[in-house]
């Protein structure tokens, strides 16, 4: 993995002492004079996320020092690997100790460069430690899952389409040793996946239901879902120009359900898990579906398209259906369903929906563990009135802009049994700008709290 060094290379490795501000004056203490008067020439104070190197008495790096408040937070690193000179460093026995896993995946996110059409223009600095410790696996899974959901996101979707997702579902079907199988095009209508057809028929690729099985038959049933659209055009009603740029990312559900899936089996969760990703392109063409028409799920209700550009919930309404006729235990779909989330939190914040309480309290303190929140919304069904259809049993989308992402939420809300435990996260799954271990582009969002609520959920 990219930005880390074998454990051997720790005794020859630079130290990253890690430092807080009430700590900082004795630790200097330790360091002696010529490092304490260093800091106070450059104004170093240990402010979290700062970092001073230290040079010796001939002008050579001899130390890192870095600050830190928590010694817990996965993002303590994340600025060092690609600010710090490439080379090797291992953490130091002076100073605070921060926890080896947190360590992992701080430093891994901060070194990450998406390099697949050219080479970076600098190399990212490398953390001594062994990898292959069995107390890092879990930080070390959690890291790779997250490396996967930015990779998936960032590539562009003529290397990303329905075909290519597919292709990344077996790939991992094939190294967890699950069961693997895709409904293709016509195919979907014959299978009673009318939604997802409909969507994604435009499409010179055609689209698709990705479906992986594993697990144990004895243990719980774990649905996870995905929104993959691996580009929206917004259909008939056409995105502008700067609302499409980015629609690549539009998969980032699929993306997200894909790395949760695989930590599930990597870290094999006692569960019998079912993977689901609708994957298409919504696209414009002579065969593309029209607003004012009205369009069969395997649910049986109908749907009014008021609006061609709200496809994500049309296609995960077919998967959510299919999901709950396993009676699972739990029905989690991801997906970066609304604009409307955004403008309510923001782009770090994803959106949790959930039809239980307990599940929700859990979910969003699994969040907060692990530096990794998310914020609940509301259920609130008298909403669905903005979804009122008169022709229909009820419409995809409607004219009032009010409470659009919760209306989306209800609208999929339909398709879930009212017995059904269910969560749904609307995920941004990007960064607009670089930001330290944050780089600009894909972005695993709310994923080390998913994984940690399940654990807590099915390990305990």
């Amino acid at each position: 993995m990219n930005g880390f060094a074998s454990a051997a290379e720790a005794a020859h490795a630079c130290p990253l002492i890690l430092c807080s501000e009430a700590g900082l004056d004795d630790l200097l203490d330790t360091l002696g004079e010529p490092a304490r008067r260093w800091a106070q020439a450059q104004g170093f104070r240990a402010q979290p996320g700062a970092h001073l190197p230290v040079p010796d008495a001939t002008g050579a790096l001899a130390a890192v020092l870095v600050g830190l408040t928590r010694v817990d937070d996965p993002w303590a690193l994340a600025g060092l690997p690609l600010s710090l000179p490439e080379g090797s460093y291992a953490l130091d026995a002076r100073g605070l100790q921060i926890e080896r896993g947190a360590a992992v995946i701080g430093w891994g996110l901060g070194a990450y460069q998406f390099n697949r059409y050219r080479k970076p223009a600098r190399g990212a600095a490398r953390l001594a430690i062994d990898l292959e410790d069995p107390s890092l696996a879990e930080a070390v899974a959690l890291l790779r899952a997250s490396l996967l959901t930015r990779d998936l996101i960032n590539t562009p979707t003529e290397h990303m389409g329905p075909e290519q997702l597919e292709q990344a579902a077996r790939t991992l079907a094939q190294a967890q040793g699950a069961a693997f199988s895709s409904i293709v095009g016509e195919a979907l209508i014959s299978e009673r996946f009318p939604a997802i057809h409909a969507v994604g028929r435009a499409s010179h690729r055609a689209p698709r239901l990705i479906e992986l099985n594993w697990g144990d038959v004895s243990h719980p049933r774990l649905a996870i879902v995905g929104k993959g659209v691996c580009f929206d055009t917004g259909g008939l009603d056409l995105k502008p120009a700067d609302g499409m740029r980015n629609m690549k990312k539009d998969m980032g559900g699929a993306a997200h359900a894909l790395a949760l899936a695989q930590l599930v089996m990597a870290q094999q969760l006692p569960v019998r898990l079912q993977l689901l990703i609708p994957a298409v392109e919504n696209a414009v063409a002579a065969d593309a579906y029209r607003p004012g028409e009205v369009i069969a799920t395997r649910a049986g209700l109908s749907v009014e398209i008021d609006n061609t550009d709200a496809e994500g919930r049309v296609i995960l309404c077919d998967a959510l259906t299919y999901a709950g006729e396993g009676k699972p235990d739990l029905i989690m779909d991801f997906a970066t369903l609304t604009g409307a989330a955004r403008i309510a939190l923001g782009p770090d914040l994803p959106a949790l929906f959930a039809n239980r309480d307990d599940i929700a309290n859990d979910y969003l303190a699994a969040g907060e563990a692990q530096s990794d929140p998310l914020w609940r919304m509301p259920l609130w069904r008298p909403y669905m009135s903005y979804l009122k259809s008169g022709i229909a049993d009820f419409a995809n989308a409607g004219p009032s802009r009010m409470a659009g992402c919760i209306t989306a939420a209800l609208y999929l809300d339909r398709f879930v049994a009212a017995e059904q435990a269910w969560t749904h996260v609307d995920v941004y799954s990007w960064n607009d700008s670089d930001r330290p271990g944050r780089p600009a582009g894909g972005e695993a969002q709310g994923l080390r709290a998913a994984w940690t609520f399940l654990e807590q959920r099915y390990r305990r």
